[in-house]
């Protein structure tokens, strides 16, 4: 099992518009971020986590045309406005994507973008929607999610399990519940939120990643969906070397971290 971060940034992504690099060195490649989004590998098959804005760009940077699954974290613009991409796995394809997500995530994905689930005026539905459930197997793999608080809202935290080896997906949240440590502990990879180093009323700043991955006993922490305030560099000389700062396009073998 591996895992490949697609993006790494936050909804403004790095540089902001107006060519704004904040702390973060514009000579290190590594600090250029697009919105986020993770692809989970096993056995062959993919299975992609969010629809970044981005998600054209960032395909096309890791050579991949083709997804099995796709699962929505929640619905928020920086997490679910790429989803007109998925249309050109389609017509590679020819069936729809198999698409899941928790209650509050598809209603409003539905509301929004109902022509991607329900086709209509001759184009056809490009993804076959299902409701994720605490605990399935999507593509040899067994994924348990929780709802995570998120500001007023919730987003959905994701851990998939095969071949003894596991990866946590949890960005979007505000504070570390105990069902949360409860479903992440002893992990082999935690990818986790980490927005910046003050404290934010929706994201998780530094300070909090970190206390995730001491609660959880994750072998190793990604940090992601990171703003201009954390430059890579900065961040690799401060951390343990059981944590780093994720970039886009980075690799994560399981096996050589377990």
């Amino acid at each position: 099992m591996r895992a490949i971060l697609l993006g790494s940034g936050t909804s403004g992504g790095v540089p902001r518009i107006g060519n704004d690099w904040g702390a973060c060195d514009p000579a290190n490649p590594r600090n250029r971020r697009s919105r986020v989004s993770m692809i989970v590998e096993h056995a062959g098959k993919r299975v992609l986590i969010d629809t970044s804005p981005d998600l054209r760009n960032q395909l096309l940077a890791q050579d991949i045309g083709a997804l099995d699954a796709v699962i929505w974290t929640h619905d928020h613009a920086d997490h679910s406005h790429g989803i007109d991409d998925l249309r050109a796995l389609y017509h590679r394809s020819r069936k729809p994507l198999p698409g899941f997500g928790r209650g509050y995530s598809l209603q409003s994905l539905v509301s929004r973008f109902d022509y991607v689930f329900a086709g209509g005026d001759g184009y056809p539905s490009i993804v076959d929607l299902h409701d994720l459930a605490d605990d399935q197997t999507i593509c040899g793999m067994q994924v348990r999610c929780v709802d995570q608080p998120h500001g007023p809202v919730l987003s959905t935290g994701l851990r998939f399990d095969a071949d003894g080896m596991s990866i946590v997906y949890a960005t979007d949240f505000a504070s570390v519940t105990d069902d949360m440590v409860a479903l992440y502990s002893g992990c082999d990879v935690l990818v986790t939120d980490c927005l910046r180093y003050e404290k934010h009323p929706t994201h998780a700043n530094l300070e909090m990643a970190m206390d995730l991955a001491t609660r959880t006993g994750a072998r190793h922490t990604v940090l992601t969906h990171m703003d201009k305030s954390l430059d890579y560099a900065t961040l690799c000389a401060q951390l343990p070397n059981a944590i780093e700062p994720g970039f886009d396009g980075l690799t994560i073998d399981l096996e050589q971290v377990a």
